[in-house]
């Protein structure tokens, strides 16, 4: 199973901070980004970055293993 993590205005427009993908052998990010961009596609617009285990990444060809991590965020400023 992979991990999905959303933060911020993604995490308010999909209605959880969580959610779960299931795991198959091959998979690549593309592959996770095109299942939760369909399922959740009110809020994909609003994704400006990914990351993989903690690692920004926008490298769609991204290998992915069982219990990976993958978090959307969109940009965010503060102080």
């Amino acid at each position: 199973m992979i991990r999905i993590l959303f933060f911020g205005p993604v995490a308010e427009q999909v209605g959880t901070r969580e959610a779960a993908l299931e795991f198959k052998a091959g998979m690549r990010l593309q592959d996770a980004v095109t299942h939760i961009q369909t399922r959740y596609a009110q809020a994909f617009g609003l994704v400006s970055f990914i990351a993989v285990n903690h690692a920004q990444t926008s490298d769609m060809r991204t290998p992915l293993n069982d219990q990976d991590e993958i978090a959307f965020m969109s940009k965010f400023s503060g102080g």
